[in-house]
């Protein structure tokens, strides 16, 4: 079955404090985006990236700078992330496959996970990538705040991983306010999301602290 890989990166630097979007960030002496892509680079992927259009001129300046030759599909992004994600499933063509849909500053992905993602999602429709919270949570309310059980809680990573014709569909729908990820469009659609174990090291960097935490990662 083919698999196809959606890497949508379309943040800027505001909270890394830089005036360079984050995904163009140097990790270990590479952007991170390349970081990203080249872990979805096997079995035949087609990689799709999805970056805002003012965006594409650097990007291809740091494809030569850095010699990067890794095949993939450039598309441009939409006014959200939703509108992203489903420019990049409209570039695939047919329905027949799987595809993951991955934050493209979420660099520290194992093969492991990527390959789990293809396989659950092949067999469920959905596969969503997730792990148990460590910290004791609390919910606001109108009383000020509420202790709640961890444990009935997940925190929710990419990939995200779907069928494509259900995925395709599903984004049919058109944008809500209410669509935080992919798996809340593939549910308000009529569909089940299944979540399997992701990684704790599978963060996304967004605060300069990310990136020093990802660094030491890819060093061990």
């Amino acid at each position: 079955m083919q698999k196809y890989a959606i890497i949508v990166a379309g943040g800027s630097g505001s909270r890394m404090k830089s005036e360079i979007p984050k995904q163009f960030l140097e990790l270990n002496g590479q952007p991170i985006l390349m970081h990203t892509l080249r872990a979805f680079y096997f079995d035949s992927t087609e990689l799709i990236l999805v970056l805002p259009e003012p965006q594409f001129a650097y990007w291809i300046s740091l494809c030569e700078k850095h010699s990067f030759i890794i095949p993939y599909k450039l598309v441009k992004g939409g006014e959200t992330r939703f509108h992203s994600v489903k420019n990049g499933l409209d570039s695939i063509e047919g329905t027949e496959g799987l595809v993951a849909i991955h934050d493209g500053v979420r660099p520290i992905i194992k093969k492991e996970v990527i390959d789990n993602a293809y396989h659950l999602a092949a067999k469920h429709g959905s596969a969503i990538a997730s792990v148990p919270l460590k910290d004791s949570i609390r919910v606001m309310n109108k009383e000020g705040n509420s202790h709640v059980d961890r444990v009935n809680y997940r925190l929710i990573q990419t990939p995200q991983t779907f069928q494509l014709q259900l995925i395709k569909k599903a984004f049919e729908a058109g944008f809500r306010q209410s669509f935080t990820d992919d798996a809340s469009v593939f549910e308000f659609s009529g569909q089940k999301v299944h979540l399997f174990e992701g990684d704790y090291r599978n963060i996304k960097i967004t605060t300069p602290e990310d990136l020093q935490i990802a660094e030491t990662f890819l060093a061990l």
